[in-house]
C-alpha cells in the first residue's frame, strides 16, 4: 500500500471516529423549532428572548423561532405537517384543533402535565384546548369581549354607569338619536359579523350549536336577538349602513365619539389610550337580556405527535407557562391572562383588565366542531340579508339552519 493511501486510510478513520463522536454530541443536543403566530411586532422580540433565557438554563437544547402571520399560518402549517417538514410546537386558532387531532398529528399533552401543572391555568381557558377528554392545546393567548361605552355621552341620557340591559342600550340609543348621535355601533361585515349576532342570542337564553351538534341559532331566543338588532337598525339607534361596517371600523366610530357604545375585545382599551385619549370611556358586560353571556377566545400551543425532542419540547412549553414570561407576554400584547399566577401581578390590576376577567365565569368559545367555519359564514349571510330587510328573522335564520347542519354533517 502506498504512502499515500496508507494516509488516507489513516484519515479516513479519523473521520469516521469524528463522525461517531458527533452523533453521539448531537444525541445530547436538542434542538427545538417553534412557528409562533405573528400577533404585533413584539411577538418575534419576545419569543426570541424567551428562547434565549430558557437555553442559558438548559445547557445543550436550542430553540429556533419561526415567526409566521395569521393569514398564512394554518396553510403552511397544513403544508409543513403534510412534508413532515413541521416544526415541534405551534400557535395555532384553537379552532383548527378539531382537525390536527382527527388527523392524528397532534401529541396528547395529558401524559405531560401533572396535576400542579393543571392547576395553574384559570379554568375556563384550559377547556377549549380539550378534545374527547384530552389535552391537546394550551391556552397561550386569551380575549373575551364586553360592552364599550361613551362616558359623557351615556352620562348626559341618564346612564353614568353604562346600561345593563338591552332595553337600557334602547332606551338610552332614543334619548342620543334625539340629540343626533347613533347609540349602539353594529357590525355587520368582515370577520366576526356572526358573533356580533352572537352576544345578543347567548344573552337571550340561546346558542349557535346544541348539544347535539346540531344547529340551534333560529331558536326562540335567535330569532329575538335577531329582530332586536333588526329593530334597533329601523329605528335609527345604530350607525346607518350597518353592513358596510367592520369590527374595526365600528371601533374607530367609538374612538371618534360619533357611536355611543359598541361590544369588542381588551385591545380596544389600549388604543382608545393611546388615538383618543381624551375619551372617557367605561366597559360593562354585554347587555343582559335574560342572562350574562361574553365571547371567549383562546389561541393554543400545541406539540406535534412527529416531534423527536418532545421532551426538551415540553420543557420550553413548561417554561412559558411560568408567571414572568407569562405576565411579559399578556401585557405586551393586550391579552387576558391565562394562568392564575399572572393573573395575580401589578400589571393586571388595572381596572379595564378586571372588568374582562370578571366576566369570565359566563364565557361561551366557538365550538370545537367540524364545519364551524361554514357554519359562522352561513350566519353571518343570514345576519347580512336581515339587516338589509332582504328577509325576515325566522326565514332567513331558518335557512341558514339548514344549511349550516350540512356542514355540521347533521
Amino acid at each position: 500500500m502506498s504512502l499515500h493511501a496508507r494516509a488516507s486510510l489513516a484519515l479516513g478513520k479519523v473521520a469516521v471516529a469524528l463522525a461517531f463522536a458527533g452523533i453521539a454530541v448531537a444525541a445530547h443536543a436538542d434542538t427545538v423549532r417553534v412557528t409562533v403566530a405573528h400577533y404585533s411586532d413584539a411577538t418575534a422580540p419576545y419569543f426570541e428572548k424567551m428562547a434565549r433565557n430558557f437555553e442559558k438554563a438548559n445547557p445543550g437544547t436550542t430553540i429556533k423561532i419561526e415567526d409566521v402571520n395569521w393569514d398564512t399560518l394554518q396553510q403552511k402549517l397544513q403544508t409543513d405537517i403534510s412534508g413532515g417538514a413541521n416544526a415541534d410546537l405551534a400557535i395555532v386558532g384553537t379552532r383548527w384543533l378539531l382537525d390536527f387531532v382527527k388527523d392524528d398529528v397532534a401529541e396528547p399533552l395529558d401524559g405531560y402535565m401533572d396535576a400542579s401543572f393543571k392547576g395553574r391555568f384559570i379554568g375556563p381557558f384550559l377547556a377549549p384546548g380539550e378534545i374527547n377528554g384530552k389535552v391537546y392545546g394550551l391556552p397561550i393567548a386569551a380575549s373575551a369581549r364586553a360592552l364599550y361605552y361613551n362616558k359623557d355621552l351615556l352620562a348626559k341620557v341618564g346612564y353614568p354607569d353604562g346600561p345593563k340591559t338591552w332595553n337600557d342600550v334602547i332606551d338610552a340609543s332614543k334619548k342620543l338619536k334625539a340629540q343626533g348621535i347613533a347609540g349602539f355601533g353594529l357590525q355587520g361585515k368582515e370577520i366576526e359579523t356572526d358573533v356580533y349576532y352572537y352576544y345578543a342570542l347567548w344573552t337571550n337564553g340561546g346558542d349557535v350549536v346544541g348539544k347535539d351538534g346540531k344547529a340551534v341559532f333560529n331558536s326562540p331566543a335567535g330569532i329575538k336577538a335577531a329582530t332586536l338588532y333588526k329593530t334597533m337598525i329601523d329605528d335609527g339607534l345604530t350607525q346607518p349602513g350597518v353592513t358596510g361596517y367592520s369590527r374595526e371600523d365600528v371601533q374607530n366610530l367609538f374612538k371618534q365619539g360619533r357611536v355611543a357604545m359598541m361590544i369588542s375585545a381588551p385591545f380596544l382599551a389600549k388604543q382608545i389610550k393611546k388615538e383618543a385619549p381624551n375619551l372617557k370611556y367605561g366597559i360593562d358586560p354585554i347587555p343582559m337580556g335574560t342572562t350574562h353571556a361574553t365571547y371567549a377566545v383562546t389561541d393554543s400551543i400545541v406539540m406535534f405527535k412527529n416531534s423527536k425532542v418532545k421532551k426538551s419540547a415540553w420543557k420550553f412549553l413548561d417554561y412559558l407557562f411560568t408567571k414572568e414570561p407569562r405576565v411579559e407576554f399578556t401585557t405586551t400584547e393586550g391579552f387576558l391572562p391565562t394562568t392564575k399566577a399572572e393573573a395575580t401581578d401589578p400589571a393586571f390590576n388595572d381596572p379595564d383588565t378586571k372588568a374582562f376577567v370578571a366576566l369570565l365565569p359566563t364565557a361561551h368559545f366557538a365550538p370545537t366542531v367540524t364545519g364551524w367555519e361554514d357554519t359562522a359564514k352561513a350566519v353571518t349571510d343570514a345576519m347580512q340579508s336581515i339587516y338589509l330587510g332582504k328577509a325576515k328573522p325566522a326565514d332567513a335564520l331558518n335557512a341558514a339552519a339548514t344549511q349550516a347542519n350540512k356542514s355540521l354533517g347533521k
